[in-house]
C-alpha cells in the first residue's frame, strides 16, 4: 500500500511544482499539501474503506481547485491549466468512479459526482457519468428527467434528450412526470426551431437546405406524446397538467384547443375538469385589447363580469355533478376571490354574497365537508354575523359530533357572543368527544376562564384537565398550568404548582426552564431553589440534554459555589451519552476559553 501511496503522491509533483513555480503557492504551502494528500491517499487505499474518507478527499481537492482559481484571479495568471487544474479534475473523477462503483446505491454520491462534473469537467465526461448512473438507477424517473434536461438545456441536444425520454418510458411506461417533461421538451424543441427559422429569415438567409419540417414546427411530436400519454394515464388531473404546459407556448394554440376539447369531452364526471373550465373564464378577454376599461371602476365591473361567468360554469357543474368534491371546488374558488384584495366595495360585497350563497346551498344539500364548515364559521365571525355563525356551528356539531374542531368553533362563537352557559357547553363537548382528542378544548376552557371567571375556577379547570388528559398531551397542559400560575399568583403560586406536579410525569424541559426563569426574575433569587430545580430537571433529562448541565455550571459560577462546578462536570460526563456528551465537552471547553 505504501508503494501505491508514494506513486500517487509522485503523480502530483508536476502540478505542485508548476503551482510553486508560477507563484500561486509558497514552498511551505506545497509541503502542507503533500502532507495532507498523503493522509487522504492512505485513507482511501487501506483495506477497510469508508465513504466519508472518499467524500473528504473530494472536498479537499475541490477546495484546492477553488483556491487556485482565486489566486489566479488575484495575480492575473491564466496559463498552465492543463498541467494544474485538469490534472486535479482527472484525479477527482477517478476517486468519484471508485466511490460510485463501491457504493452504487448511494444516489446522493452520484448527484455530487454530477455537480462536480457540471462545474469542472467537460460535457462529454458528464454525459458518461449520467449513462453510468442510469445504468444502475434506471428505477428512478427523476434521474432520467435530470439527464434529459441537461442534454436539452446544456448540451443543446434535443435528439439525445429524446432518446433518454424514450428509454425512460420503456422502464416507466405509466409515469406521469416523464410524459409531462417529455411533452414539455418537444414543445421547447419546436419553439427553438421556430426562433432559429425566424432569425434566418430576418437575415434573409436561404433556409431551403436546413431541416425545418412544418409538422415539427407546429408541435406535432408533442401532440403524438399527448395522444399516447392520455391513452395510458387516465384522469382529468394529468390531462389538465398537459394543457397547463401547452399554454406556456404561444405557437401551440391548435394543440391547446385540442387538449381542452378532449378534456371537456372525456372527463365531464371529474370535478377538476369543471374547476379548470370555470377558472379559465378569468383568463379570457371579454373585450378587444384596445377597448380594455381605463378607470378603476370600469376594471372592477369587468372583473365582476368574469367572476360571474366563472360562477355560471360552477352553477352548471354542481347541477351536473352534485358531489361534495364539486361543491368544495366551487366554494374554494369563491373564498379565493373573496380574500383577493380590491378597493372596490361593489366587488367586495358581490364576492361576499356569492360565497355565503355557495356555503348555504352546499349545507342544505348536506354536501359540505367538516373543514369547510370551519371556514364558513370563521368567515361569519370576521363579518360579525354572530347569529348565523351560531346556527352553522350548531349544525356542524350535529353532523360531526366526534370532531374536536367543530366543538371548538361552536365554543368560539358562544364566547364571542358572550353566552352565559359556556361552561355547560364545554362539559357537553367532553361527553361526545374521546378523551385523547380533548386537549385543545381543555386549553380553550382554561384560557376563557382566566378572562371571565375567578382564579379558583380556572385552577379547578386545570386540575380536572390533568385528571382527564394523560400521556404526552399532559406535557403541554402542565406548561400552560405553570404559566397561568405565575401570571395570576406570582412566584409563590408558580412554585406551589411546580411542587404539586413535580412527580407527575411526563414533563418537557421547558417546564423546568420556566420555573428556573421565574426564580431568576425574583429580587432575592435563591441558589438553593435553583439547585433544586436543576437537580429535578436532570433526573428527567440529564442523559440527553447537555445544555441543562452547562446552564447549571454557569449558575454555580455566577450565583453559587464555583467549587461545585467540577463535581457537576464529572456527573454530566457519566450521565450524558454519545453525541450529547461530545456536545457538552465542546461547549464546556468554549466556556472555559471565554473566561481565560
Amino acid at each position: 500500500m505504501a508503494e501505491i501511496i508514494q506513486e500517487r503522491i509522485e503523480d502530483r509533483l508536476p502540478e505542485l511544482e508548476q503551482l510553486e513555480r508560477i507563484g500561486l503557492f509558497s514552498h511551505a504551502e506545497i509541503k502542507a499539501i503533500i502532507k495532507k494528500a498523503s493522509d487522504l491517499e492512505y485513507r482511501i487505499q487501506r483495506r477497510a474503506l469508508f465513504k466519508e474518507d472518499f467524500i473528504n478527499y473530494v472536498q479537499y481537492e475541490i477546495n484546492l481547485l477553488e483556491l487556485i482559481q482565486r489566486r489566479r484571479t488575484r495575480i492575473g495568471y491564466s496559463f498552465k491549466k492543463d498541467e494544474i487544474e485538469n490534472s486535479i479534475v482527472h484525479r477527482v473523477q477517478g476517486v468519484f468512479r471508485r466511490a460510485s462503483a463501491k457504493w452504487k446505491d448511494d444516489v446522493q454520491l452520484w448527484l455530487s459526482y454530477i455537480v462536480f462534473c457540471k462545474k469542472w469537467a467537460t460535457k462529454a465526461q458528464l454525459s458518461k457519468v449520467f449513462s453510468a448512473m442510469l445504468a444502475i438507477h434506471s428505477n428512478k424517473p427523476a434521474l432520467w428527467i435530470m439527464a434529459a434536461k441537461w442534454e436539452m438545456e446544456d448540451r443543446l441536444s434535443s435528439e439525445s434528450a429524446r432518446q433518454l425520454f424514450l428509454r425512460a418510458l420503456r422502464f416507466h411506461p405509466e409515469c406521469p412526470k416523464l410524459y409531462q417533461e417529455y411533452f414539455r421538451m418537444e414543445l421547447m424543441h419546436a419553439e427553438k426551431l421556430r426562433k432559429e427559422k425566424e432569425e434566418f429569415e430576418k437575415a434573409k438567409m436561404d433556409v431551403g437546405n436546413l431541416d425545418y419540417p412544418e409538422e415539427i414546427l407546429k408541435g406535432e411530436l408533442a401532440r403524438i406524446i399527448y395522444k399516447n400519454s392520455v391513452s395510458i394515464i387516465k384522469g382529468a388531473e394529468f390531462h389538465v397538467s398537459l394543457l397547463s404546459i401547452a399554454q406556456l407556448f404561444d405557437f401551440a394554440t391548435e394543440l391547446q384547443k385540442e387538449i381542452y376539447n378532449d378534456l371537456q369531452a372525456q372527463h365531464t364526471d371529474d370535478p377538476l375538469t369543471w374547476d379548470y373550465v370555470a377558472r379559465r373564464e378569468l383568463e379570457m378577454e371579454s373585450q378587444p385589447a384596445r377597448e380594455q376599461p381605463a378607470t378603476k371602476q370600469a376594471r372592477a365591473v369587468e372583473v365582476g363580469r368574469k367572476e360571474e361567468r366563472c360562477c355560471a360554469v360552477y352553477e352548471e357543474a354542481v347541477k351536473t355533478l352534485p358531489t361534495e368534491a364539486m361543491w368544495k371546488c366551487y366554494i374554494s374558488f369563491c373564498l379565493e376571490r373573496f380574500t383577493k384584495k380590491t378597493s372596490s366595495q361593489f366587488l367586495r360585497d358581490r364576492r361576499l354574497e356569492r360565497t355565503m350563497t355557495a356555503f348555504r346551498k352546499a349545507h342544505e344539500l348536506r354536501l359540505l365537508p367538516e373543514f369547510q364548515y370551519k371556514q364558513w364559521i370563521e368567515l361569519l365571525l370576521r363579518q360579525d354575523f354572530l347569529k348565523e355563525a351560531l346556527e352553522v356551528a350548531v349544525a356542524g356539531t350535529e353532523l360531526f359530533r366526534d370532531s374536536v374542531t367543530m366543538w371548538q368553533m361552536k365554543l368560539q362563537v358562544l364566547i364571542d357572543s358572550k353566552s352565559p352557559d359556556i361552561a355547560g357547553l364545554f362539559e357537553e363537548a367532553f361527553v361526545h368527544l374521546k378523551a385523547q382528542v380533548c386537549l385543545p378544548l381543555w386549553i380553550s376552557w382554561a384560557e376563557w376562564s382566566e378572562g371571565a371567571k375567578s382564579q379558583e375556577d380556572t385552577e379547578a379547570i386545570f386540575k380536572k384537565a390533568l385528571l382527564a388528559v394523560k400521556g404526552a398531551d399532559s406535557v403541554t397542559l402542565k406548561d400552560k398550568y405553570l404559566d397561568w400560575a405565575y401570571r395570576s399568583g406570582g412566584y409563590k403560586k408558580a412554585r406551589a404548582v411546580f411542587k404539586s406536579l413535580q412527580e407527575s410525569r411526563p414533563f418537557s424541559v421547558d417546564f423546568f426552564r420556566k420555573i428556573i426563569q421565574f426564580e431568576k426574575e425574583q429580587e432575592s433569587c435563591k441558589m438553593a431553589n435553583l439547585r433544586e430545580y436543576y437537580e429535578r430537571a436532570l433526573r428527567e433529562f440529564g442523559s440527553v440534554d447537555s445544555d441543562l448541565w452547562m446552564d447549571y455550571i454557569k449558575e454555580e459560577l455566577n450565583l453559587g459555589r464555583p467549587e461545585n462546578c467540577g463535581q457537576i462536570y464529572w456527573r454530566a460526563m457519566k450521565m450524558l451519552q454519545g453525541e450529547s456528551a461530545e456536545a457538552f465537552v465542546a461547549k464546556h471547553a468554549m466556556h472555559q476559553a471565554g473566561h481565560l
